[in-house]
């Protein structure tokens, strides 16, 4: 494998810019680079993918937002979704939640994305391409979007006019109305707009439950204005309550006035019209995901004015039928087609019942679509099976075929080729949609010495034992018992078929302690007899490299050990509370921790029954300024025990990287500056150390990087097309050389290997 020198390969491109450009190259930083080629692990979906949109005019383009895992695209040769934002840094790594897609009707090849995970976070852009979405131009927006708070299944907020590609409206959460008029380029506040700034109490959560989402619909009316000049009637949407929440302007968005006799007992989630003129609304008490309180299907005639309830199924709180209505479709070729769903519908005290129910008369009469007998084949995501259907906020009929119809839901979504059964009165069948689509939040990546490739600890789905990367796990997640998340995971270095997982019990699942243990390398799994306190849970797990003794501090508790698999706990000595240990990979008896903040190491001698501590020459830094360190879930600021070296051990920093052996002084290594991630894989050929595997800043260049002696020198092995936004895992594989795994947050597990 060839190391190639991006060093002279900019200079030699530089020779012919004169001396200063030659000195300019010459002081860049630089790391030799390996050419690596990145897969996803195959889980399918695992996140809330909040959107789709169809090309009114092309068959088969169409896209997907999620709420902080990017965006994809569909591509029809492969029959499945391609993630479009790979290419986002770590350090910009706020714009992978996407708070709207807009397509030019125009022209099939041009999308716009606007991009912003948090409305407390930096400011979003507007990303355009025109190429499909293979590559983007970016323009950044003087606001803040909220690509992962409430009402983000909401929209579409962003809509580009069908009667002229120049203009392009933009709703925002917190800053109004916005408007482009060269195609994204540049922008504008509508300042004509009404006011619709909504009081929020000081400190406000953003995803507090009765607040909504800004202005959070934009829709165009093509039956009336002029090609060129654009839609002369818009309407525009906000998440508002007990007040005027939907406008329209019939002056090319130069003057507005809300529609008369509008609801305003909740507010509006999503709309769309048909093609014979009429605007269809759904309506919660508040944008979701959180719980919905009341709620409501609306028809409006534009041309009468004239409101019309045409909820499926009626709303009533008073009586226990609390729940709203979250998305509206309607069929391009019969207008009077349409469906919706209702959201956390309760039916006999279950989590939810939610449908989607169908009309074929405009809203006349209704036919729910699951009720009515529909079948579910969860062969390409069997995880989901055991997770109920939710968070249906975007349901859309392909404008090219009505029997194709897709809904989201928290963990990717579904679709089915035959909507029109329910004609024939004959069930319709469903499939999960989102193969290619991975958007999970790895916790901890586990790769043992032999058995599974990988162990995943997941946020929200527990995690999964990967036999197969290329294949989700036919069993699905983890079981017996299941967990939301699992915040740890581990094995004993010298017995490979002990596995300790530590998480949250799903609260579907409520049976089951939050440890559990498998005796078969993760195919099963056995959960501990008891707790050290009742309420302990999440937290990180220790296993001595010959399995017997397992030592667990839960959340916010003192550190515990067990040397009969968890019928017994005892506290362990000399350490304070809450720090994560770990085992050392050669001696059963060897445990570390690390208190960075206080610049001390601790070491247990004697299987976690007692630790000495061993202070270190760092300057401690404020724990105040903790989340300043990058995100609290990463591997940075933690100790790393080498494996097949006795008392080796690894200190990655966030500011830099440290060797040593423990009690002795530990070593900076200088072309270390950042870590977001550290981990061990196979030793290379003729070596008997393991690589190190790194995720942040080397020698001025950020990417993710191996090195094979000892961290003397380092290799970039990915490139600018693969860098996945925030990272917060990284390992090795210790049964292959070269090979590695990345978990980032909410773009689930890559891996990679050399070629």
């Amino acid at each position: 494998m060839k190391a190639i020198s991006m060093t002279i390969t900019g200079l030699l491109i530089l020779l012919s810019m004169g001396s200063q450009g030659i000195i300019a190259q010459s002081l860049r930083p630089s790391v030799p680079v390996e050419h690596y080629r990145w897969k996803s692990v195959q889980i399918v979906g695992g996140g809330f993918v909040d959107g789709i949109v169809f090309h009114p005019k092309e068959k088969d383009v169409r896209y997907c937002r999620t709420d902080m895992g990017g965006a994809y695209r569909w591509d029809k040769e492969t029959q499945q979704w391609v993630s479009m934002l790979d290419w986002i840094t770590y350090d910009d790594n706020n714009l992978v939640g996407v708070e709207s897609i807009a397509v030019d009707p125009n022209d099939p090849q041009t999308v716009y994305l606007s991009c912003g995970t948090y409305t407390r976070s930096t400011n979003g852009a507007v990303l355009c391409s025109n190429d499909g979405g293979r590559t983007f131009t970016r323009t950044d927006m003087p606001f803040t979007m909220g690509g992962n708070e409430n009402g983000r299944g909401n929209g579409e907020r962003m809509m580009v006019d069908p009667l002229n590609s120049d203009i392009i409206y933009l709703g925002t959460r917190l800053d109004g109305l916005w408007r482009s008029a060269d195609r994204g380029r540049s922008w504008q506040q509508v300042c004509s707009f009404p006011d619709v700034a909504e009081v929020i109490p000081e400190g406000g959560n953003p995803w507090m439950q009765d607040r909504g989402c800004g202005i959070n619909l934009v829709l165009f009316n093509p039956s009336g204005g002029t090609a060129g000049k654009g839609c002369s009637t818009l309407y525009i949407g906000v998440s508002l309550k007990d007040r005027d929440n939907f406008f329209v302007s019939h002056d090319y968005g130069e003057s507005w006035r809300p529609l008369a006799g509008q609801p305003v007992q909740y507010r509006p989630t999503q709309a769309t019209l048909s093609e014979d003129g009429y605007l269809y609304i759904t309506y919660g008490s508040n944008p979701g995901p959180m719980r919905m309180n009341d709620g409501a299907v609306w028809k409006y005639d534009p041309r009468s004015e004239k409101w019309q309830d045409i909820s499926p199924v009626k709303a009533d709180p008073d009586k226990g039928a609390a729940f709203g209505y979250a998305a509206v479709s309607v069929d391009r070729q019969n207008p009077k087609h349409l469906i919706v769903s209702t959201f956390n519908r309760p039916v006999a005290g279950s989590y939810a019942e939610d449908d989607i129910y169908r009309t074929t008369d405009g809203g006349k009469t209704w036919k729910p679509v699951f009720a009515g007998g529909a079948r579910f084949d969860y062969g390409k995501a069997p995880y989901v099976e055991f997770t109920p259907l939710h968070w249906m906020f975007d349901i859309e009929i392909d404008p090219f075929d009505p029997d194709h119809a897709l809904f989201t839901t928290g963990y990717g979504g579904w679709e089915t080729f035959n909507l029109g059964n329910m004609d024939k009165k004959e069930p319709t069948q469903w499939q999960v949609m989102s193969t290619g689509i991975e958007e999970t939040v790895p916790l901890e990546l586990y790769s043992p010495k032999q058995g599974a490739q990988l162990i995943s600890a997941i946020g929200d789905y527990g995690g999964f034992t990967h036999l197969d990367l290329d294949r989700p796990v036919p069993s699905g997640s983890h079981a017996d018992p299941y967990y939301s998340n699992t915040t740890g995971i581990t094995g004993a270095e010298d017995q490979p078929d002990l596995v300790v997982r530590v998480g949250t019990v799903s609260h579907h699942h409520p049976e089951g302690k939050p440890l559990a243990y498998s005796m078969d390398g993760g195919k099963s799994w056995l959960e501990s007899v008891s707790l050290p306190q009742e309420k302990a849970q999440n937290g990180h797990v220790a296993v001595s490299s010959d399995g017997r003794t397992w030592i667990w501090t839960p959340d916010r508790m003192p550190v515990y050990y067990t040397n009969d698999r968890g019928v017994t706990w005892s506290t362990a000595e000399g350490i304070p509370e809450n720090l994560r240990v770990i085992a050392d990979r050669v001696n059963p008896k060897r445990f570390y921790a690390l208190d960075l903040s206080a610049a001390v190491l601790y070491e247990s001698m004697d299987g976690g029954v007692s630790f000495r501590s061993h202070p270190l020459p760092f300057t401690p830094f404020d724990s105040k300024a903790r989340n300043a360190r990058g995100d609290r879930r990463g591997g940075q600021d933690r100790v790393y025990a080498t494996p097949g070296k006795e008392g080796d051990l690894w200190i990655a920093a966030f500011d830099g990287l440290y060797h040593g052996l423990s009690g002795e002084a530990f070593v900076p290594l200088d072309k270390v500056r950042r870590i977001y991630a550290f981990g061990f894989g196979k030793a290379a050929p003729g070596s008997d150390y393991p690589s190190l595997y790194l995720a942040g800043i080397v020698n001025g260049v950020s990417g993710f990087f191996r090195s094979d002696d000892a961290a003397r020198s380092w290799v970039r092995i990915n490139d600018d097309d693969h860098q996945y936004g925030l990272v917060l895992q990284i390992s090795g594989d210790p049964k292959r050389y070269g090979r590695v795994y990345v978990g980032s947050h909410g773009r689930g597990i890559v891996y990679a290997d050399p070629y």
